[in-house]
């Protein structure tokens, strides 16, 4: 994993995120946004297993679940963000165009 490709990453699931885990796991999966998506699934994963809302009347509230509802939007801009290591140029379209022969004179 090059130096673009951590700084992506970084800015994607913030500065505390391992660089040490995020190298083993670009290793292991071989993309980076397929390394972003699995660290912020198992982030979502933790969170839903614990109670989202605990309240202790009187006294606090604590709420999770606008933090699963982030993360979750975060998840689904991933697939419009272009990582360093994507092959695919940003340009490169597919398209079609037909072509017809001229009359002659």
């Amino acid at each position: 994993m090059n130096s673009d490709v951590l700084s992506w990453l970084l800015a994607q699931l913030g500065r505390d995120a391992d660089p040490t885990d995020l190298a083993a796991r670009y290793d292991r999966l071989r993309s980076a946004r397929a390394v972003a998506q699995e660290v912020l699934h198992e982030r979502i994963a933790a969170l839903v297993a614990e109670p989202l809302k605990v309240t202790v009347n009187g006294v606090a509230t604590i709420d999770n679940s606008t933090n699963v509802a982030a993360l979750e939007r975060r998840l689904s801009q991933l697939a419009e963000a272009r990582p360093p290591d994507d092959p695919t140029p940003a340009f490169a379209q597919v398209s079609t165009v037909q072509l017809c022969a001229r009359r002659r004179r």
